[in-house]
């Protein structure tokens, strides 16, 4: 594999993107910095193909990179493989509006053949590559310029090895026929919905204990007004305000701005200073939570009361027996809400009944809680079998 020296001019990276346009699928891999800043700062992005792998610096002056952009997100020819790539795609999203599409996320592929539920990409080389890989340079300041030769080839290799990987793991699952098993995996990880930071939602993230439509209606102002602030200001949201003290504000809101200098968590500053003002401006003109987002007072799906919770355990047990059998990381067949909700009687809309997940798991699950499965030791070995 012909692997380039950093590419820094906008030409070079033109017509390394059209070379690479020509291939099925392509490996790519971002660096970046995101400890003090709202955006993650993208210093550095890995691209390669089967045939060559460079790195981009995104921070070169007068780089132009839309023909990289524009191929991740528009050329809907070539397969986007990453590893964990979820932060990755925020990047992307965040430059364009959209996500890499059509993708394959190896991480998620290791769940599907039993490599454990989060793999990291050190051990996925390790497995399959029989490579250990040099870990000096991963708590490098990728923003900090110039980038040494260690560093770049560090970076290097979390493409050259995963290009490498993919089609190694096609293989094996086209082999074991779980390819199918993951495509609404796929699809969930590309939805842009995921990556989209609304400040009108961000309350959501809130906890808080009350309910009372008043209270929760200061909750989305405040949180707006807070994410508003920490877009402008590029800054952590837990910078501008902490998730605690913004409840405490919408359970007991302050009459007038001096009295933000008592609130715990604000400097008392914020008594006579602007952004005090902002948010004394953004109390004033919430408005009770309407009725259509208030959070539902019941639990949606049905509570499960201590047998239910019971229940609840020996489909976890299932759920353990069947992920021993078939190989497959447990979290890639169920999800601890879908159990909860089968062992309290829901029936509809949950992924386990569906697809590969009802026939791997689902109806076996249903047959539990519904009497004709139950437990059995044979051999010194847990399995199930029918009753009567």
């Amino acid at each position: 594999m012909q692997i380039h020296p950093l590419i820094t001019d906008s030409k070079t990276l033109a017509d390394f993107c059209a070379r690479i346009a020509k291939s099925p699928y392509i490996a790519v891999d971002t660096e970046f910095m995101r400890e003090n800043s709202y955006w993650p700062e993208l210093c550095l992005v890995q691209v390669a193909d089967p045939n060559e792998a460079a790195a981009i610096d995104p921070k070169a002056p007068g780089l132009d990179m839309k023909p990289l952009l524009d191929l991740m997100v528009n050329n809907e020819d070539i397969l986007k493989v990453f590893h964990a790539g979820g932060q990755d795609i925020e990047i992307v999203h965040n430059l364009t509006g959209k996500t890499p599409h059509p993708m394959f996320d190896t991480q998620i592929a290791a769940m599907a053949l039993g490599l454990g539920e989060q793999i990291g990409y050190g051990n996925l080389v390790d497995a399959w590559m029989g490579v250990v890989l040099d870990k000096g340079a991963r708590f490098t300041d990728w923003a900090r310029r110039p980038l040494d030769k260690r560093q770049i080839d560090y970076a290097i290799g979390d493409v050259t090895y995963l290009i490498q990987i993919f089609p190694k793991m096609l293989d094996e699952l086209r082999k074991t026929g779980r390819g199918d098993w993951l495509d609404q995996e796929m699809e969930r990880i590309s939805d842009p919905s995921h990556y989209e930071n609304d400040p009108q939602q961000a309350w959501q993230r809130v906890r808080i204990a009350s309910k009372k439509p008043d209270v929760l209606g200061r909750l989305k102002a405040l949180a707006a007004w807070r994410e508003i602030e920490a877009q402008d200001k590029n800054l952590p949201r837990g910078r501008i305000v902490k998730d605690e003290t913004l409840a405490d504000i919408a359970s007991h809101p302050p009459r007038h701005q001096e009295d933000l200098g008592k609130v715990r968590g604000l400097s008392t500053t914020w008594k006579s200073n602007d952004i005090g003002a902002r948010l004394m401006n953004a109390l004033a003109k919430h408005q009770p939570l309407a009725r259509d987002e208030m959070p539902d007072r019941e639990p949606r799906r049905p509570g499960l009361g201590k047998d239910g919770a019971l229940v609840a355990d020996l489909l976890k047990l299932l759920l353990k027996i069947r992920s021993r059998d078939i190989n497959v990381a447990a979290r890639l067949i169920a999800r601890t809400d879908d159990i909860d909700a089968l062992a309290a009687g829901v029936r509809e809309g949950l992924s386990i009944l569906e697809g590969w997940r009802y026939e791997q798991f689902g109806r076996d699950a249903v047959d539990l809680v519904e009497g004709r499965m139950a437990f059995a030791v044979k051999n010194g070995r847990l399995k199930m079998t029918r009753t009567e």
